[in-house]
């Protein structure tokens, strides 16, 4: 017993480990979602062109800051004269949930070295991190897999930022075709296959109401960072009892 034990410590501490399979095995897996990140890189380029910005800058922008909520809230800003603290405002708020992305995956990122945990870290975004976390519950390793699977979203990112700005007139309206919803659908099924306690739910239930009312009664974006602040400050403090 005392043996069976020590090797399912041992297994556990070799979480943080991925190889170039695991990586190609995230990559893979996340390409299916990935083709809906297309319509909206898509959609992107063409609110860009809108604006007035050229294709350079454009497609640097999608390749630096592979952020689709932060840039389009950066093209409302736009202008001949672009109002530089509040964009970076805005960019830090929307974006400040992958502070909580990090904290959740540090105990498996501690064990690498500086330049692989930022390097990894790079490609987080909402859909690889819920997946590579649902690995992780199940005891298997999750790193590969967030790289990856980061690796093919931010690909067909920077792809659809290209088609939208030589060929987006053909979607001009996503959200009309139900498109804005496949992110918000695929996180609910990582919700369905995880954990399932009433810690859990009362998490998400806290998440969930907290996010809406930011949303009824704060400026706008703002409701994804209260969401995640709630959800992750309730969680940090009702932790898990060790079986």
């Amino acid at each position: 017993m005392q043996s069976n034990a020590a090797n399912g410590g041992a297994e556990l501490d070799q979480l943080h480990l991925f190889t170039r399979k695991d990586v190609w095995q995230g990559f893979t897996q996340l390409v299916p979602l990935s083709f809906f990140v297309v319509i909206f890189g898509i959609a992107f380029g063409v609110a860009a062109v809108q604006t007035g910005l050229e294709p350079f800058p454009i497609m640097l922008m999608s390749t630096l800051v592979f952020a689709g909520a932060s840039q389009f809230a950066t093209l409302e800003m736009w202008g001949e004269q672009v109002p530089l603290v509040p964009v970076l405002i805005t960019v830090f708020a929307i974006n400040a949930r992958h502070l909580l992305m990090g904290a959740t995956l540090y105990p498996w990122l501690r064990h690498l070295s500086p330049a692989k945990r930022y390097g990894v870290m790079l490609f987080a975004s909402d859909a690889n991190w819920a997946l590579s976390m649902n690995a992780f519950g199940r005891k298997e390793p999750g790193l590969g897999l967030l790289l990856g699977g980061g690796i093919a979203l931010w690909s067909f990112w920077i792809v659809g930022t290209w088609l939208g700005f030589y060929f987006g007139n053909a979607i001009k309206d996503p959200v009309s075709l139900g498109l804005d919803m496949v992110m918000g659908c695929f996180l609910l099924s990582m919700i369905a296959v995880g954990p399932k306690n009433l810690r859990i739910f009362v998490i998400w239930a806290v998440a969930a109401g907290s996010s809406l009312m930011a949303y009824w009664y704060l400026p706008e974006n703002t409701h994804v960072v209260v969401g995640a602040l709630a959800g992750g400050t309730l969680g940090a403090f009702w932790t898990e009892k060790k079986k």
